[in-house]
């Protein structure tokens, strides 16, 4: 018999009576009077081992044995006995009766237990290896397999072709900061590590290949939050000859049918939304659908009121007052208590807001009388009435207000949304839905202007192109001009964006103009791109996907290093392997680079 015959989670009462050799590790050793029981397990799963004394020999090994140890089980399959069966696994209504155990592999005791589920992050990326052989990582990692092959297979089935883009390349200056990579051959010069395959991808499509793909690492020296890591997969697409929306319409079918046929969600419709709509109504441009609150606009109204904080807001420029309405926040029992409302007001000035101001509305039918809040006497009745009617305000409702510079409030109470949103209170009244809501932001603004460096900048990146009938704009008026990209958002997640490419090198021109980027800089940074652009370059587009966040949705995990193998910290590093690491003084002059002004005793 081979060695292994079956894997142990997928033993099952199909197999009956027959014999199989199986191989794992031990997950629990439990000897109950003279009868030893081993939970067998590998990456299918546990199957219980019945280990009797009848057989001297193999029960003194099973005696030996510890968890973590790794076996060998030859053994017949029997079923349990009755009233013992485990209808959460898939082996649960069988046992195997051990005829020979062989240890494979004996283990130190490990550092945690495998199944405690009050692990520290450090512990668990410290020990990687063993926090690898949980269960729950084990799932996790063997879905983010099956979300890869089913984007293989529907993209093979649509007649894309994985090509492969060079891992050192060119420093360019859009996005985050590059990770440099000095060359040993070229002394004082560097490879920089692709943000993304994005110039490679499109001199691919200037070649002919009309259907580009790879699930590939890029790499990103940003500051890190849960979805981020420094290094981090994508799902990169291009495809030639498609129009906006044949793109969008392709690609959702690509993750309807992974989330179908890899958690059997059905996904359902995609609504689709403008930017300028999301900002609107609730201040992100990736609006998580269930929560169920929306922004009120109050700015017209609130320019000649005695509140200075709204009046000062609403006659600034790039000012905005929004009104975040609560149902049911100001009622008496099971309202939002002032505790709480203190609690906002503080989570608030995390996003730049320099408080929360707030209306109670207790009895509408008294006016004034009825609204309870410190800034109600300074607010006349036009725009109180505003307020009021905006909101579709009732008895018992509470309503949160947001005035400043139009980016702090919609970051401000647009976080607040979602906060509210996902309480006990906002389950509890309805607020949110658990549910998956995918959509389509689209319509973006081509640019952004940058207040402090006094230019603008690439809201996507500077090869997007521009809706048809924009490209003047981008001399005469950059901020009216809109791009034609576009992001998948679902549950508040942005898991892919992209946009159809410029292909014409005299409009790629007038981006690199309203980017103040002189012709000699373009060239010097992105001349080969250009230089392929005159070559019948083809309309194109596409799109990238984080594969990292796409498995982190659908597993409910709060970080994507829970999805990732061997992830990185919040501070980038590798703390398995202790990377990122000195190196010794003959790398370094191999390499012509001198450490100046470095504290060994810090970075050791």
């Amino acid at each position: 018999m081979a060695m292994r015959s079956h894997y142990c989670g997928l033993v099952t009462e199909a197999l009956m009576g027959e014999t199989v050799s199986l191989c794992g590790w031990v997950n629990r050793r439990r000897d109950h009077g003279g009868v030893i029981f081993i939970d067998l397990r590998d990456r299918e799963g546990y199957v219980q081992v019945v280990c009797d004394p009848d057989r001297a020999d193999m029960f003194a090994v099973a005696e030996d044995v510890r968890n973590e140890f790794c076996v060998q089980v030859k053994g017949v399959v029997r079923a349990r006995p009755e009233g013992t069966a485990n209808d959460n696994l898939k082996s649960g209504k069988i046992e195997v009766l051990c005829h020979e155990l062989i240890v494979l592999n004996a283990s130190v005791t490990p550092p945690f237990q495998l199944d405690d589920d009050n692990l520290s992050e450090t512990t668990r990326l410290t020990h990687r290896v063993l926090d690898l052989r949980r269960p729950y990582m084990q799932n996790n990692l063997m879905l983010r397999y099956r979300v890869s092959m089913e984007v293989r297979k529907f993209l093979d089935a649509n007649g894309f072709v994985d090509i492969e883009t060079p891992m050192l390349t060119k420093s360019t200056p859009e996005g985050a900061r590059d990770y440099l990579v000095p060359s040993r051959v070229h002394d004082g010069h560097f490879f920089a590590l692709p943000q993304s395959p994005q110039l490679f991808k499109q001199l691919l499509m200037v070649a002919g290949f009309d259907r580009y793909y790879q699930i590939t690492k890029c790499f990103r020296d940003e500051d890190l939050r849960a979805d981020r890591q420094p290094e981090f997969t994508q799902i990169d697409i291009e495809t030639s000859f498609l129009s906006e929306e044949e793109i969008r319409d392709m690609f959702q079918g690509m993750i309807t049918t992974v989330f179908k046929n890899t958690i059997g969600v059905d996904l359902g419709e995609f609504p689709v939304m403008t930017y300028q709509e999301a900002m609107h109504l609730y201040g992100s441009d990736k609006p998580d659908l269930r929560v169920n609150l929306k922004f009120a606009e109050v700015t017209d109204v609130m320019a000649d009121v005695d509140f200075k904080v709204f009046s000062g807001a609403a006659t600034m420029k790039n000012g905005r007052v929004v009104a975040l309405r609560v149902p049911g926040g100001s009622k008496e029992t099971g309202g939002i208590s002032r505790g709480e409302i203190d609690a906002y007001t503080e989570f608030v000035k995390i996003y730049g807001a320099k408080g929360l101001a707030y209306i109670r509305v207790n009895d509408l039918s008294k006016g004034r009388d009825g609204l309870q809040s410190p800034i109600v006497k300074n607010i006349h009745d036009k725009a109180l009435n505003a307020v009021l009617e905006r909101t579709g305000a009732q008895d018992g409702d509470l309503i949160f207000f947001g005035a400043d510079k139009a980016k702090i409030v919609n970051d401000a109470i647009g976080a607040l949304r979602i906060k509210i949103g996902h309480s006990e209170f906002g389950k509890k009244n309805g607020l949110f839905e658990k549910a998956w809501r995918p959509m389509w932001v689209v319509d973006f603004p081509m640019f952004e202007f940058d207040d402090e460096a006094q230019r603008y900048t690439a809201t996507h990146h500077p090869f997007t192109a521009p809706k048809d009938g924009h490209e003047d704009w981008m001399v005469t008026a950059p901020e009216k001009c809109i791009s034609k990209g576009y992001d998948m958002v679902l549950n508040g997640w942005e898991m892919g964006g992209g946009s159809v490419r410029i292909h014409r090198a005299d409009v790629q021109q007038k981006v690199f103009d309203a980017l103040k980027i002189t012709p000699e800089e373009a060239q010097l940074k992105f001349g080969f791109l250009l230089d392929a652009l005159q070559y019948g370059a083809p309309p194109h587009g596409g799109l990238a996907f984080g594969l990292d966040r796409i498995v982190t949705l659908m597993t409910g995990a709060e970080s994507i290093r829970d999805v990732i193998a061997f992830p990185k910290t919040q501070r980038a590093q590798c703390l398995l392997t202790q990377a990122p690491s000195m190196v010794d003084e003959k790398q370094l002059r191999e390499l012509h680079i001198r450490l100046r002004n470095v504290d060994l005793a810090k970075t050791a």
